[in-house]
């Protein structure tokens, strides 16, 4: 039988065994824009969000960041900080953890691929209406500078609960 989860609190995070783990890059051009993606396929398909992708076995969290925005946007970040901690768990029974980065150095001009179709938004227009619902909570404070850890339980595409806590620190390093 399907256990319906809906309150964060009672899940031990820690021991939770994820489905698959990920990564989310954000990368920042001068003068301030973001570059987002609309995802054309996979979880999360019609959505904006950065670009992004499953963690493959034998990788790191950051050697998996640089070869998804290769493979999306055909752009290769450099110097990234690990600027957020993710899990998600879906009522369908999916779950995923993802390790978020930040740049704003990276090399070739972004293109669209068959997985996405790369923009640069301005941050003060980030369209959070056209994102996952958490993105709007958790987005802010990682752009303010801030370390956040996330946890959000979601029915389909609609949250149902979030716990987000941000520190002014960030980790020295990523996990491995």
């Amino acid at each position: 039988m399907k256990q319906t989860i809906t309150n964060c609190a009672h899940i031990s995070w820690e021991t939770y065994p994820f489905v698959d783990e990920a990564v989310l890059v954000f990368m920042q051009r001068s003068g301030g824009d973001l570059l987002l993606i609309e995802k054309k396929r996979g979880l999360g398909a019609g959505k904006y969000n950065a670009p992004g992708g499953r963690i493959e076995a034998g990788e790191s969290p950051e050697e998996a960041a640089v070869r998804e925005c290769q493979e999306e946007v055909f752009l290769t970040p450099t110097h990234l900080r690990y600027v957020a901690s993710l899990q998600f768990i879906f009522q369908d029974g999916y779950s995923i953890k993802a390790f978020v980065y930040f740049t704003n150095t990276f090399s070739g001009s972004p293109q669209e691929s068959d997985e996405a179709t790369p923009f640069w938004c301005p941050l003060k227009k980030i369209p959070y209406e056209n994102m996952w619902e958490d993105d709007k909570y958790w987005l802010p404070l990682m752009l303010e500078g801030r370390f956040v850890e996330g946890k959000f339980i979601f029915s389909d595409d609609t949250m149902v609960s979030l716990s987000i806590t941000a520190s002014p620190d960030f980790p020295p390093t990523a996990p491995q």
